[in-house]
């Protein structure tokens, strides 16, 4: 019989924003490293109800006041991680012009209360940020590289900006281990259904089991860079095993319309979308003058990265678990 190793023995990764999608991937990818993973949350409660599995199999949970840049100091000290993920930020589903100050708080000084806890408690640290393809914002050049020209629209864009730059005068200045991997848009089934992926999956299946009898969706026609959680937390992690601290764009590199996500919704349940889905130009947003599409070439040569999990296995995915939700839903 294998002897348990104490926690104090093995390496600690922290994460904050553990409850959203991205934060329970790493955490799962950290337990199967044998890592012992803490998840910073700002609700402990919320938490511990949203990620069942993961504390059954050992995440431990600390509270952070993001406005309290003692706190977060505290749990490095009290942790001593040797990774640390930051997944903590105001999601870009329809809120990336909803409170600016809030936004500008969250997604990027807290970024900076992280690297001076760092700084001041364990140089060491090797920290990734979750950065976001809205630092593009109407972008100069499609496809887009670590070295497109950075041009925010939206508050959400700038904040994330700003801490992307934090991290590399951070890196530069003091010597940190610190990354930046500009994420383009990433679903799951843990996807939140303020997002178009996630209310689409759950529209589809609600009509199909007769409690919806419509969709209404703004611009079908709209295209995105959609790839799988799971595989850009796999790229951060791939990120900090580096020698060298360095910033990545992860990206499928191909993009599909809204019109394509509901036609693989709908098809897994044996729909036609086109008897469903209606555009409402109420809800169209405004268009990008250049396709937000990414390179990742950067991370396929660095970091031996390639997406695994095909826009189509990501698609019906989703739509397996909105079915089996709706399904345990009726059945209690």
């Amino acid at each position: 019989m294998l002897a348990l190793v104490p926690w104090w023995v093995m390496k600690t990764v922290c994460i904050t924003g553990i409850t959203g999608q991205d934060g329970s991937y790493l955490a799962e990818l950290a337990l199967s490293e044998g890592y012992r993973v803490v998840g910073v949350a700002r609700d402990l409660s919320r938490a511990r109800s949203q990620l069942p599995d993961l504390l059954e199999r050992g995440v431990e949970l600390a509270h952070w006041d993001l406005a309290d840049p003692a706190a977060i100091r505290g749990i490095l000290e009290a942790h001593r991680p040797a990774k640390m993920f930051n997944f903590a930020a105001y999601s870009t589903g329809g809120g990336m012009y909803d409170d600016p100050v809030g936004i500008g708080e969250v997604n990027g000084l807290a970024v900076v209360k992280i690297l001076e806890a760092i700084l001041g408690v364990d140089k060491a640290i090797r920290f990734c940020q979750a950065s976001s393809r809205e630092v593009f914002g109407e972008a100069t050049e499609s496809p887009q590289t670590e070295l497109t020209a950075l041009n925010p629209r939206s508050p959400y864009g700038a904040a994330k900006m700003y801490a992307d730059a934090m991290i590399r005068i951070y890196r530069q200045r003091y010597g940190l281990f610190a990354s930046s991997a500009i994420l383009f848009n990433h679903e799951s089934p843990r996807r939140g259904l303020s997002f178009i992926t996630r209310k689409i999956t759950h529209a589809a299946v609600n009509i199909k089991l007769g409690l919806a009898q419509e969709l209404a969706l703004g611009n079908l026609d709209a295209r995105r860079d959609w790839g799988h959680a799971a595989d850009y937390v796999r790229g951060m992690w791939l990120m900090v095993q580096q020698p060298q601290p360095d910033d990545y764009v992860l990206a499928s590199g191909t993009s599909h319309s809204v019109r394509d996500v509901c036609s693989v919704a709908f098809e897994e349940l044996d729909l036609d979308y086109r008897d469903y889905v209606r555009e409402d130009p109420a809800l169209f947003r405004p268009s990008e003058p250049l396709l937000l599409v990414g390179d990742a070439g950067k991370a396929r040569r660095q970091l031996g990265w390639i997406p695994q999990i095909t826009f189509r296995e990501m698609v019906c995915q989703m739509v397996a678990h909105d079915l089996a939700l709706a399904t345990n839903t009726s059945q209690h």
